[in-house]
């Protein structure tokens, strides 16, 4: 698995054309083979963290290759960042918990 760590700040000129170019984005990189999943949060001071996970370098490749995604970096410098940061990391390990559903709503039904 390879992350991708997005930081950035955007400019006060990042609008709706951003808006709608960043969802055009997000719906071709969905659909690009290897493609994970994305999650995006704001920081109280403005910066912005995107996370994209891709099933490998390979997959990572195409995608930083393709045309279109090309072309949106481009207007990303020159119109709407005010910076940013990109880094990729592999996973080198990784564990999970989740709360069994059963076990949450029986502890929900002895507390009422």
């Amino acid at each position: 698995m390879i992350l991708i760590l997005f930081r950035s700040r955007l400019t006060p000129a990042a609008g709706d054309d951003y808006v709608a170019m960043n969802e055009r984005m997000q719906e071709l990189a969905e659909k690009a083979d290897g493609f994970v999943d994305v999650k995006a949060y704001t920081a109280a001071d403005g910066e912005r963290l995107t996370i994209v996970r891709w099933r490998d370098l390979e997959s990572l490749r195409r995608w930083r290759e393709d045309p279109r995604h090309r072309a949106a970096q481009e207007m990303g410098r020159e119109r709407w960042y005010e910076y940013y940061v990109s880094e990729v990391a592999e996973v080198v390990r990784e564990s999970r918990f989740a709360r069994p559903a059963v076990a949450a709503e029986g502890a929900a039904e002895a507390a009422s």
